[in-house]
């Protein structure tokens, strides 16, 4: 018995170490456990590691630096900016003409020589904004104070000293900047520019309107009563007297924008690039000017906030590289908010009625599933359809009802602020349906029950149960949907965005509000810049600064729809039964 119990014994624990031996590691869960927490991290990792990339670099962007003089072996003198650094292997050739040490110098760096990329300005004298100089050819790296860095509304910025200061025709004393009468001379300038833009813009512009107004009023009556109505005579006859009126109008703007622009040319300054050559720069096309080697930390502080401030407050320049960007911010604020009003009224009710009125069966769910694969269709095909469609179907058709005067110049019919904002509201109505959905399911039957058991009709049920509590799903649905929509570059490409619109879609001119009009989005600025810009350096840091705006932007009207949403599920929170 005892011989028998200890085999049996024996037996058993032999199967549970065979048993342990045999269990498969997948079965226990842990590796998997770390596999999926690994992944987690290495996305968080990922996208931290991205959003520092560019706030690091789009912070940095209007830091003023200082101006390096550079010395070569060859005698050449390049003064500018350090944009960045590389390191390159030298052809055989090239490495023979350099001196000796140099070259062991190299050869201990396994071949590889480095290099710096210098910003030196200037392009209208050098015809390039970027030079590189080899490590291995630099004679003297030397950092004067009384160079001068000027940012100019033309031709980019200009590196030099300053030669001369002309001051209403007069050649003023010294060659400070910042001295008072300068300074007054200056401000004058900027104000006389300032109203060259606004006639220009405001006053000749509303000229301009008025006349091209007659002369539709005049079309408008040929189209509906003929040439012989007495409509159209007298519409003839008030756009010639307006066009003579007008005309004296015209010339009195115009003659004081040259008397402006006359006196603008009095005050000048001459700067001399670091080889000696000389230019001749308006006051009033300084942006601004200061020596970047002699600048105090205030100063330093003072440059970069008003960097900001001309980015923020004015529009661009320099084929978009340099000045502002309010346009493309307020085309993506004026198109997200259109796109939502669009979006979610639309997406709202086609998702009660799949949930809360439509029998369920195949038609319902052949629905739901051509919803679901409408989110992954690619967004250049809505651009298509959204051109093809709104622009011209619809956007044709308003314009041969309403404007046919103004034809065969499309007004509707073409892209423009309206158009996009349905567009990407047809590209989103998926996130916002299913979203939807969703968080009309996760609502208590129990609570429908007891509504109906009360006497509420099943609108009633929906309206004042139903949808309170699926409101925060319905403003997740919404965050998504304007994360999306506010990112977006290819189908705006189609149905409205510009390279350039410095017009926004709201003035003083009946209906006020332009929805046909083009605008600028800051995605698209961000393409323009990084890709089509004719110097890809220059525009660089642009890029980076912008895509902080967005980010910052899609976040700010996120958090804003987030906030919205925690107050819903704060007041609903104990209503449940």
């Amino acid at each position: 018995m005892e011989i028998a119990a200890a085999v049996a014994s024996g037996a058993v624990a032999q199967n549970a170490r065979t048993y342990h031996r045999v269990t498969d590691l997948r079965a226990r869960g842990e590796p998997f456990t770390w596999v999926l927490g690994g992944a987690l991290c290495l996305g968080i990792v990922m996208i931290v590691g991205f959003l520092l990339l560019v706030l690091w670099n789009g912070f940095l962007t209007f830091v003023p630096r200082p101006v390096a003089v550079v010395t070569t072996t060859a005698g050449k003198v390049s003064a500018g900016e350090v944009a960045r650094t590389d390191t390159f292997r030298p052809a055989p050739d090239a490495l023979a003409k350099l001196a000796p040490d140099a070259q062991e110098k190299i050869k201990k760096a396994e071949g590889f020589a480095g290099r710096t990329l210098y910003r030196i300005g200037n392009f209208d004298l050098y015809s390039e904004d970027f030079r590189w100089i080899d490590d291995n050819e630099i004679k003297s790296t030397e950092y004067p104070k009384n160079i001068v860095y000027v940012e100019r509304q033309e031709w980019g910025p200009f590196i030099g000293t300053v030669k001369a200061i002309t001051l209403d025709g007069k050649p003023a004393e010294g060659t400070d900047f910042s001295a008072p009468a300068v300074a007054s001379a200056y401000s004058e300038a900027l104000a006389r520019g300032k109203r060259v833009r606004e006639i220009e813009r405001d006053e000749i512009g509303n000229v301009n309107h008025e006349v091209e107004r007659a002369r539709l009023a005049v079309r408008k009556a040929e189209l509906k009563s003929g040439r012989d109505s007495q409509a159209y005579k007298d519409a003839a006859a008030h756009f010639e007297q307006l066009s003579v009126d007008s005309r004296g109008e015209y010339e009195r703007l115009t003659a004081e924008v040259q008397r402006l622009r006359s006196i603008n040319d009095k005050f000048t300054v001459t700067f001399a690039e670091i080889g000696g050559r000389e230019k001749t720069v308006p006051m009033v096309n300084i942006v601004r000017a200061y020596m970047p080697n002699d600048l105090s930390f205030a100063q330093k502080v003072g440059v970069y906030f008003s960097r900001w401030g001309e980015f923020l407050i004015s529009e661009p320049r320099e084929a978009n590289t340099e000045g502002g960007v309010f346009p493309a911010i307020f085309g993506t604020l004026a198109m997200t908010l259109l796109m939502v009003i669009a979006v979610a009224p639309f997406g709202v009710m086609t998702a009660l009625y799949l949930r809360e009125y439509a029998k369920q069966g195949r038609l319902v769910a052949f629905v739901r599933i051509s919803v679901n694969n409408l989110a992954g269709v690619p967004s250049i095909v809505y651009g298509v359809f959204g051109l093809g469609f709104f622009a011209y179907v619809i956007g044709g058709s308003i314009d041969q009802l309403f404007y046919p005067e103004r034809l065969p110049n499309p007004t509707f019919g073409t892209g423009g602020l309206l158009w996009a904002s349905l567009t990407l509201a047809l590209l989103t109505v998926p996130v916002v349906i299913v979203a939807t959905e969703e968080a009309l399911a996760a609502v208590p039957r129990s609570m429908r029950e007891g509504s109906l058991a009360c006497g509420a009709s099943k609108w009633q049920t929906i309206r004042n149960i139903v949808m309170p509590r699926a409101l925060p799903g319905v403003m997740t649905g919404i965050i998504l949907a304007m994360a999306r929509g506010a990112g977006e570059v290819a189908p705006l490409m189609l149905v409205g965005v510009v390279k350039l619109a410095p017009e926004l879609p709201i003035d003083g001119h009946f209906p006020y509000v332009h929805l046909e009009r083009s605008f600028m989005h800051l995605g698209f600025h961000i393409f323009d810049v990084g890709f089509q810009s004719r110097n890809s350096e220059a525009g660089k840091p642009m890029v980076f600064v912008t895509t902080v705006l967005l980010i910052t932007l899609v976040a700010v009207m996120n958090a804003a729809a987030i906030i919205i949403r925690n107050r819903l599920k704060r007041r609903f929170v104990g209503s449940q039964f």
